[in-house]
């Protein structure tokens, strides 16, 4: 999962989280500036832009620390990991998007997206009751990004042009040149940072006894959601409310249908779900995300009251967590 700085003194882990810190906010400035000018200069609303390119870059956390966790062996790390990320982006991000600005998006670009994050939470809710998620399961699973990333494609050339703006940017070679550039050096700042948060947070925890399922569902599952939070609170200063929901519901899908069954994939066997996964981490996924999306698909928008909504459903699994699997 990265260097282990639980034998290091506190001043040194108080620095690097500090270090990760400044890392993540300024990347976040770089990134959201360049992915709001790709969106403008492309003619592609911002929405379809932060559920793609800006999620599959804030997803990459997530990505590495479960794929590294699950060939160590530590299955309930890689799991409460990429569930609990989802659980994060959905009841601490997206609550906080909501609540601090209003999204005007129309149903026709994320109903479907919200669809298929209900049905790869579903699906992985219904395969882990037996305590495991085999290779044709996460076959099935890794299906729903598929159809994900074709109908991204689809939305991209059918709304493109229909968020333009009065003036274009220049698009030459040097501004295209300037942007892609900003876009790599703000999501490396992101990830360095997020990687220096997790490991320095996670040995602090340790240190106290925190035990690993618990770490992985709260302190390394926000740690590695921190692009998402950085985007969505770089978004909400820029008032780019659809890029920050976009990039939100587009890591989860990506969380959801490629980081668990990856690790299955690569492991070539079963990947285990300890108890705090089945029992407590995948339900409140479900829940958690079923009480974002379906009142959105019903209002057709995103109202204010579901992030307050989404926020007290996420304390209340905080709640449980730390009673009942804490010790």
């Amino acid at each position: 999962m990265g260097i282990d700085f639980t034998g290091s003194t506190l001043m040194l882990v108080l620095v690097l989280f500090a270090v990760g810190l400044v890392c993540i906010i300024k990347g976040g400035d770089l990134f959201v500036d360049a992915a709001s000018w790709i969106a403008e200069a492309s003619g592609i609303p911002k929405f379809i832009i932060g559920a793609t390119v800006v999620s599959f870059a804030t997803t990459m956390p997530e990505m590495l620390v479960s794929v590294f966790s699950a060939f160590e062996g530590s299955a309930d790390i890689a799991v409460g990991n990429a569930v609990g990320s989802v659980t994060a982006n959905t009841g601490l991000i997206m609550c906080l998007s909501l609540v601090c600005m209003s999204c005007n998006m129309p149903r026709r670009q994320f109903g479907v997206k919200a669809g298929l994050l209900l049905a790869s939470v579903a699906l992985l809710y219904a395969f882990t009751r037996d305590s495991s998620l085999s290779i044709v399961e996460s076959v099935i699973i890794m299906l729903v990004f598929v159809g994900f990333t074709a109908e991204s494609i689809i939305a991209a050339k059918r709304e493109q042009g229909t968020e333009q703006p009065d003036e274009r940017p220049d698009t030459n070679g040097k501004n295209i040149a300037l942007n892609i550039g900003k876009f790599i050096l703000g999501a490396a700042a992101i990830v360095l940072g997020a990687q220096l948060l997790i490991d320095n947070g996670s040995a602090l925890a340790v240190m106290i006894g925190v035990p690993d399922s618990v770490i992985a569902a709260t302190m390394i599952a926000i740690g590695t959601s921190l692009p998402e939070l950085v985007t969505t609170i770089t978004a909400i200063r820029k008032k780019q409310s659809s890029l920050s929901v976009g990039n939100i519901i587009g890591a989860n899908i990506m969380d959801l249908t490629l980081i668990m069954p990856l690790c299955s994939l690569l492991m070539g066997k079963p990947l285990a779900v300890e108890n705090q996964g089945m029992l407590l981490d995948v339900p409140a996924c479900l829940v958690v995300s079923a009480a974002a999306m379906i009142p959105a698909l019903v209002c057709g928008k995103f109202k204010k009251w579901i992030g307050w909504l989404i926020g007290g459903l996420y304390i209340v699994y905080l709640v449980i967590m730390f009673v009942y699997f804490g010790a």
